[in-house]
């Protein structure tokens, strides 16, 4: 053979065993190293968590906790407006002094009796608002912490599950606000509210009424 040929073979053994040996070189090194960069999975950034919730439905999620949040708000703000002077915000009474209290010796002592019984019979109202608007909106909060995720993700039985809680809570706010209001209306109706509205109008005081209150008219508004 030429000596041409004889360089040419020479030359094809030589890369081939370059290039084996570079080959298990490299294949070494990546299992030594581990996977390439390329290989893991993109850092998920502020803005792409936020996409995930920030859908229809995320969106609605903050709507409905916001409207349970303002439910517990203004379920406390009826109790404080119809507590009357001489209870602190419908949870305790203190004595008031004379200087500040429009109410007098026995006329003080049977409006501070009033008061009290009045704070005790919208209690079950106070009480249950509290406890039923929470619970939605720590269940509902729940949902959406756990469906954070694209739609197409998430398991068919979390989805039933959280459609049949949204039949549900609907459902049992229609009979709470019902109740609610039928509940303050009772209340109003008794010859206790009616003896008390009686001794405030004495004073000029017209707020201390047996009608349904603002914040009672806002807890069935957004209930």
């Amino acid at each position: 053979r030429s000596t041409e040929d004889i360089r040419g073979g020479q030359h094809s053994r030589t890369s081939t065993v370059c290039s084996d040996r570079y080959s298990k070189t490299s294949g070494a090194a990546r299992e030594y190293f581990g996977p390439q960069p390329e290989f893991y999975p993109p850092k998920e950034t502020f803005s792409m968590k936020c996409s995930k919730v920030c859908t229809t439905r995320g969106i609605l999620k903050f709507v409905e906790i916001t409207v349970n949040l303002l439910v517990l708000i203004c379920v406390g703000a009826s109790q404080a407006s119809i507590a009357g002077f001489t209870s602190l915000g419908g949870f305790g009474s203190f004595s008031l002094n004379s200087a500040y209290s429009p109410f007098e010796g026995t006329e003080l002592q049977e409006v501070r009796e009033l008061d009290m019984q009045i704070t005790q019979m919208r209690a079950p109202c106070v009480y249950g608002g509290v406890a039923f608007s929470l619970t939605a909106a720590v269940l509902t909060l729940v949902f959406l912490v756990v469906g954070a995720k694209p739609i197409q993700q998430l398991r068919t039985g979390l989805l039933v599950g959280e459609c049949a809680f949204n039949l549900l809570a609907g459902a049992a706010y229609v009979v709470a606000v019902g109740l609610y209001l039928h509940f303050v209306s009772q209340v109003n109706s008794t010859e206790v509210c009616k003896r008390r509205e009686r001794l405030y109008a004495r004073r000029g005081y017209t707020s201390m009424n047996c009608v349904v209150q603002g914040g009672d008219a806002a807890v069935g508004l957004f209930g």
